[in-house]
């Protein structure tokens, strides 16, 4: 009884937390002063951060297994790894890459998981024969870990394209404004050249040309290294599944549904992983590769368990949401 009823404080709590939090992203992106804005967002992503381990630590000690034995838990983990990423740069004072793309994730599958909206399986229960295995911490956790890694990486390749796409319409309207107004050159900065200190003239829209490539090189170096991070959490967890499909039901592999889109989904991200290499291919190829892989991490996590079909049919929508 105490626990359960601490379960529902936290629950509320976070819940609670993360709706103050969205509020203040949001006037992050609207109000000049940002500074004040930004450190309490920070202090409120915190707050929820232990809001939900405590959730999960509870859960955790009250039903006497990991708390990864249906979507709902595994959402609440899922965000929880989102706010696990988003930790790490902002302790390093590298804030401005990751945490925007972590941030926004997080907020978001937490205001899911926590809304109401999966309250009948939220109650969890007995579990059922195949989850009753000391494999459920190791594989469904580094599955879950790696969606969350993948699913960064991913959005960042998605920032890095709409940067991308956004330079090139930009591009073409100030070369035809240079075009039409021979004047276009009408304010200049000095700046020192570092090789043969001579003062050069340098259009604003060099300036800008310049700060724009640097943030794409930055999101394309954040993107791959998230997103090695995530093939190899997927890879560890693909494996660690294949030995509990063994134990649980004689066979390493099945083809069953969640499976097969694992596999999909881990061959996306392992072109994307063989290309990025590649010099020619870094940037928006590597991109758009990253991108598909989005998609696909979606059908495999979310798209499956809406079918409900499958071994792996524990995981799925209770039949009464609407």
């Amino acid at each position: 009884m105490i626990f359960s009823t601490l379960e529902h404080i936290l629950t509320h709590i976070s819940f609670s937390t993360v709706s103050i939090v969205i509020i203040l992203h949001l006037l992050t992106l609207l109000v000049n002063e940002k500074v004040r804005l930004y450190n309490s967002f920070e202090k409120g992503m915190i707050i929820t951060f232990f809001s939900i381990t405590g959730l999960l630590v509870t859960r955790w000690v009250y039903w006497k297994h990991f708390p990864l034995s249906d979507l709902y838990e595994s959402l609440i983990f899922l965000s929880w790894s989102f706010y696990i990423i988003h930790m790490i740069p902002y302790f390093k004072k590298q804030k401005k890459y990751l945490s925007t793309i972590t941030a926004p994730s997080a907020i978001f599958t937490q205001g899911f998981a926590t809304s109401g909206l999966l309250t009948e399986i939220s109650q969890s229960s007995i579990l059922v024969p195949a989850l009753q295995s000391y494999w459920l911490m190791m594989h469904v956790s580094m599955m879950v870990l790696a969606y969350a890694a993948l699913l960064c990486g991913s959005l960042l390749s998605v920032a890095l394209l709409i940067i991308i796409f956004q330079k090139d319409i930009i591009t073409v309207f100030e070369n035809l404004k240079y075009f039409l107004n021979e004047s276009f050159v009408f304010s200049e900065i000095q700046h020192m050249n570092e090789q043969g200190n001579v003062l050069e003239s340098v259009s604003p829209f060099s300036v800008k040309n310049y700060y724009r490539s640097q943030l794409i090189e930055q999101l394309d170096h954040w993107s791959y290294r998230v997103i090695s991070l995530g093939f190899i959490l997927l890879t560890i967890g693909i494996l660690s599944g294949a030995v509990w499909a063994n134990e649980a039901w004689g066979s390493y592999w099945n083809w069953d549904p969640k499976e097969t889109w694992a596999f999909i989904t881990w061959t996306v991200f392992a072109i994307y992983l063989h290309i990025r290499t590649n010099q020619n291919f870094k940037g928006a190829n590597s991109a758009i590769v990253a991108f598909i892989g989005f998609l696909i991490i979606w059908i495999c996590y979310f798209g499956v368990n809406l079918l409900g079909i499958g071994l792996h049919s524990y995981g799925s929508f209770p039949l009464t949401l609407n």
